[in-house]
Formats: C-alpha cells, structure tokens, sequence
C-alpha cells in the first residue's frame, strides 16, 4: 500500500507539468489544440516542400540542360510561345549590356558559354563566325518565386485550417460538449453548497453519454443519496426533539403534581388548624349580630361574616389539593365574581384609597365553579392590591376570544404598581416565589389559583404591562349555551 502510494506521488506531475496542470480547463484545451495544430503544421511543411522542391529543382536541372543546349547552337533562337521568359537576344555587347568582367572573358573565349549561377541568372556567348553575343535568362528566379508561391499558399491554406478549426472548437465544439456539462456541474455543486435542493440536481435530458455524462450522473446519484440520508437524519431529529419536548412537558406535569400534592398536605394541616377557631369566630359574629347595633355597625358584622364564611370555604377548598372532591360546575357570570372577590377585599383599610374598576361585561359566562372562581380573583386582586401605592389603580376586563375552533373568555386583572420583576417573571406561578415573603404572603396564591384554573381546563399568564404595571390573564372556557349543572 504505501508502495503504490508512493508511485501515485512520483507520478504527481512538477514543474512546469503542475503548471499546466493548474490551468483551467479552457486555457489547458487552447494550449493543446495550439500545440496540436502547430505539430501537425510542421508535419504537414517538412512533408510537402522539400518533396516540393526536389521536384522543382529536377524541372530546372532539366530546363537549364535544354536551355544550354539550344543557346550553344549556332542557328538562330527560335521564337515559340512561351520562350519570352528565357530573354533570347542577340546583338551587340552594348545593346546587350554585357558586363566588363563577362565580356573580357568571352573576347578570350568565343564560341563558350559563361555562366556563374551565384552571380546571375543570365548566359552569355560570343558568335565565332559573326562575333555578335547572345543572352538568355535562366528559369532560377522562376523556379525559386514558384517555391515561394508554394510555401505561402501552404502556410495560408494550413492558417485557414487552423483558425476555421479553432473557432468550431472554441465557438461549437468545445462549448457544447466540454465547457458546458462542467458549467453545469459548477452550478450545480454550489447549488448544493448553498443548499438549493431545487436546483443541484442536473436533469437527465441534458446529460450525454460520454465520460462526462457518466459522472454527471454519478453525482446525481450520490447527492440524491446524501439528501436521502439527510431527511433520514432530520426526521429522526425530529422525532427525538418532539420526544424530548414530551418528556419535558411530562417531566413538568410530574413536578406540577409533586408541588401540587405537596402543598396539599400543607393545606389540609393549614385547614385543619384554622378550623377550630374559625367555627369560634363565626359563632361569636353570629351573637354579635343577635345584639342591636347602629346600621353601620350591622353592616361591617355582616361584611365580617360573609368572610368567615369565605375563610370556611377557602378551608374547605385547601382539603381539595389532599384528597379528590367533588365540585360543582355550571353557568358562572364572570362580572359578579370579581364583584364578590373585590368585596372580600374591601375589609381591608388599604383598599379604601385604590380606584377599582370593574369593566367585565355581562354576557361573558363561563364553566365553573363559582366559590372557587372567587378564590381565584381574591388571590389576584390581593396581590395587585399588595403591589400598587395608596390612590392607585386596579382594572379588570375581560374579551372573547376563540382558539383552536373553542370559544374562551379571557379576564384580564391590572394594576399601575412597579411590575413583576424580569427575573420572577418566568417562574411567577411556581410556588413560594414572592420577593417579600415577610411582608405580603407565602408566596401559594397564584399558584393555587394557577391549580384551580386548570381543573377549569384554563390557564394564568403573566405580563408587565407596557405603561407599567403587572397583567394577570385567566383564560377560562365560554359558556355560551345554557348547560346544566354536573359534578366532576
């Protein structure tokens, strides 16, 4: 294995291998086909002219031999077509121009014939019998513009291939069958990065069956695999998460249960120390109440005694969080509710300087109980009533609202004190928490009451109000149609 790896890296290409390797893939299809066509143009050249050329230099040897042969005989120069190349004169050395240095040599020579190819293409001779001289050009520069002729109509005719080739690689070819499935793949792949299932996917029609289309489709293949296991994975996620999220609320209800059970032993130990003393209490109000008094007097004995009755009830309802009981449900008016538990209230010296209002309409009904309604508004409005200043503020309203297709009436409880505090907020309903224990309670009135609504099968929220001030919705089921009374 690290044999074959090794090899693998030898094989790495370096230098300017790697170069060319880093290219991308049209720069590296340009150099190619550039390199290709300028081999096959060396082929093509040192193939055709020097075969060219022999050829040419044969039909010279053989045009000079004649040409020769014709200019040493002594009858006259013929005057065919075509022989006009050849410049057959004859005359005199000054109408011919004959050279100092030829004619010197002729005058020594008469009758031979001079040639010096590499310093003329002319012949010369002087006539023996009539001492006239002759001249006639020889085919060299014709022979040599003919190869000339030949190597530019072979080097334009090799250009016209090249760049005809060129551009229907560049412009047809290549773009169709190379640049384009790889711009394909690109897009696609950051289509994947991106995580645009829509788009990195290449569809099947626009896949070929070369080597690139296999890949394309390998691709395909592999990213339909990787999302399959990716919606496997996020399924199961969220699965697990609704699973958590179960054991969560389970969890919740079990500490609900445990914190409920717990201060139901508490309440019914409670319950039963107040008892004794409270039956005592109510007893002597009822004598009290037997003995004349002035009008106001009667009136406060009579508020007294409606409290001790509630105290006895509230008693009665602390038993509920020990054992199950029976309760009574029916048809309850919201507005004398809050009227009820803001006259409990009303004993207290501190609720004679707040401003109340009732703004609870009249048609709103709900189902429940109504001695344990009142229990539930006289611990929210006890604790607005603890939380604002002398001269302050406590509104109650209340709205229909409709959830999940079930009509509910919504009774919201305000006040104009400093709010809850942010970090008591969240756990506002738990029991126990009151930032002033000492003072103002145990700290077990929202979360009884918390318990009671949701036997109604509602529920409390809490909120700061965003002019100051705290808001305590109940949310409890409409009554809409007259229903009659059942026990549950």
């Amino acid at each position: 294995m690290d044999d074959l790896a090794n090899r693998d890296r030898d094989r790495a290409p370096r230098g300017l291998g790697r170069l060319f390797g880093d290219l991308k893939v049209r720069p590296k299809l340009i150099v190619l086909h550039n390199a290709f066509f300028l081999i096959l143009a060396c082929a093509v050249y040192f193939s055709l002219i020097p075969l060219f050329e022999e050829r040419v230099r044969s039909a010279r040897m053989r045009e000079t031999s004649l040409l020769v042969q014709i200019f040493s005989d002594d009858r006259p120069l013929p005057r065919l077509p075509g022989t006009e190349i050849y410049e057959f004169y004859e005359g005199t050395a000054d109408a011919l121009r004959v050279p100092q240095h030829v004619l010197g040599w002729l005058d020594e020579n008469p009758g031979l014939i001079w040639k010096d190819q590499a310093r003329s293409d002319f012949l010369y001779r002087k006539l023996p019998a009539t001492g006239q001289y002759r001249r006639a050009r020889l085919p060299d520069g014709f022979y040599r513009e003919m190869i000339g002729r030949a190597q530019r109509a072979l080097f334009t005719v090799l250009g016209a291939v090249y760049v005809l080739a060129v551009l229907t690689l560049e412009f047809l070819i290549m773009p169709l069958y190379v640049y384009r499935p790889i711009k394909m793949v690109l897009r696609a792949d950051q289509a994947t990065q991106e995580g645009d299932r829509a788009s990195e996917l290449i569809r099947d029609q626009e896949i070929l069956d070369d080597e690139i289309g296999q890949i394309m489709r390998s691709r395909n293949v592999t990213v339909a695999e990787l999302r399959r296991h990716e919606d496997g994975l996020a399924a199961a996620l969220a699965q697990l998460e609704k699973t958590a999220e179960d054991l969560r609320k389970k969890k919740e209800m079990l500490e609900t249960q445990d914190r409920l059970a717990s201060i139901g032993l508490l309440s019914a130990s409670v319950a039963h120390e107040v008892n004794t003393p409270l039956t005592v209490l109510h007893g002597s109000i009822e004598k009290l109440m037997e003995t004349p008094h002035d009008p106001a007097t009667r009136e406060r004995l009579a508020r007294i005694l409606r409290v001790t009755e509630r105290l006895r009830k509230i008693s009665e309802s602390l038993v509920d969080f020990a054992r199950a009981r029976k309760q009574v449900v029916g048809r309850v008016e919201v507005r004398p509710v809050v009227e009820e538990a803001w006259n409990l209230l009303a004993i207290d010296d501190k609720a004679s300087g707040v401003h109340f209002t009732n703004w609870v309409l009249d048609e709103h009904l709900v189902v429940g109980n109504t001695d344990r309604l009142i229990q539930v508004f006289v611990n929210l409005l006890r604790n607005a009533l603890n939380a604002i200043q002398p001269g302050g503020h406590i509104t109650v309203r209340s709205e229909l609202a409709r959830e999940n297709g079930r009509p509910w009436v919504i009774i919201a409880v305000e006040d104009d004190g400093p709010g809850i505090p942010p970090d008591v907020l969240p756990d506002i309903l738990d029991a126990f928490v009151t930032t002033r224990l000492d003072a103002k309670g145990t700290g077990l009135g929202l979360t009884v009451s918390d318990g009671i609504v949701r036997q109604h099968g509602g529920s409390i929220t809490a909120s700061n109000r965003p002019g100051g001030g705290a808001r305590l919705e109940v949310k409890l089921p409409a009554a809409l149609k007259p229903v009659q009374a059942t026990s549950g």
